[in-house]
């Protein structure tokens, strides 16, 4: 028997998951576990209810939703030895897709996170970002962890698809996957280069380019493959920088990022690093889809420090 914090998000995938959760407690009880269910009216209510819960001691957090509840899960426990449990029901799910988690099948997903925690954990890095990057001048060792630092696992973006998701994120109608689409297709309309400064383990590049990733896994958006070749383990962040492109050409390019083969193009540049720092005028950046904070900022890798039950 074991005792779990189970964090629900109940808007999910536009609230279309909402039974996730309450069938992901159920079938955990149902084998015997003690189970805390913690749902909240936000996100910010159910990270502190969380909080408190690790702080009173449990034997994993288990967060049920999508990219969104998986960062909350890696603030929370990364660096702490706490494992993570996550089981998918949002609407990109790409921390669960490179993990190997059943992807709409709760029962599958809670069978493999328990096959897990019997077994031990699965031991991988998270990625830090300095949000105290502008006034520190990224010379000095980015802070620990606490008010000044975010952490993510999957995929930080900084450009174009940061700026369709500002778009998106600022309107109201249409609910659901097609406010991006919309979104992505008002930005392509004004699609413009972007000037870059960024320093890869204290090598400066100057960038004009229309999209940066740091990826600390392969996907974002549902399974768009912007860093095919991360890896999780390796105590490394991959870079993907994409080089000026016509509108009709981005168009020609962006179904490749799904299976992963735009990093082929000569236009799109891919370099891998410990420490990254990015830098560009009014840019806000991304990461595991959460708004995080304008450029300039600092990402450093975190190897090993976080166990996942995958």
């Amino acid at each position: 028997m074991r005792t779990l914090a189970v964090a629900i998000n109940p808007t999910a995938y536009f609230g279309r998951g909402r039974e996730v959760g309450p069938r992901v407690v159920a079938l955990l009880r149902e084998r015997g576990h003690v189970v805390h269910e913690l749902i909240a009216s936000s996100l910010d209510a159910l990270r502190a209810e969380a909080a408190a819960r690790l702080d009173s001691g449990v034997d994993a957090l288990v967060v049920v939703g999508g990219d969104g509840m998986v960062n909350l899960g890696v603030e929370l426990t990364a660096g702490t030895g706490i494992p993570l449990g996550i089981i998918p029901s949002g609407t990109g799910n790409d921390m669960a897709r490179g993990l190997g988690i059943a992807l709409d099948d709760p029962e599958a997903a809670v069978q493999g996170m328990l096959a897990a925690l019997d077994r031990g954990p699965r031991v991988i890095d998270a990625a830090r970002i300095d949000l105290g990057a502008a006034s520190t001048g990224g010379d000095g060792p980015i802070a620990g962890p606490g008010a000044g630092s975010r952490r993510f696992a999957c995929v930080l973006s900084a450009g174009f698809d940061a700026i369709v998701n500002e778009r998106a994120n600022r309107m109201r109608r249409p609910r659901g996957p097609s406010r991006y689409t919309i979104a992505l297709l008002v930005e392509l309309a004004r699609l413009r280069p972007i000037d870059y400064r960024l320093v890869v383990d204290g090598v400066e590049h100057r960038e004009r380019a229309l999209l940066v990733s740091v990826g600390n896994n392969t996907s974002l958006g549902g399974g768009m493959k912007v860093t095919p070749a991360a890896l999780l383990d390796d105590g490394l962040l991959d870079v993907m920088i994409v080089r000026p492109l016509s509108r009709l050409a981005f168009l020609r390019i962006f179904p490749r990022v799904f299976a992963g083969t735009h990093v082929t193009d000569p236009r799109v540049v891919t370099m891998r690093g410990r420490r990254i720092r990015i830098e560009a005028e009014g840019i806000v950046a991304y990461a595991d889809g959460e708004r995080i904070a304008p450029l300039p900022i600092d990402v450093e890798v975190e190897p090993g420090a976080l166990r996942v039950l995958a």
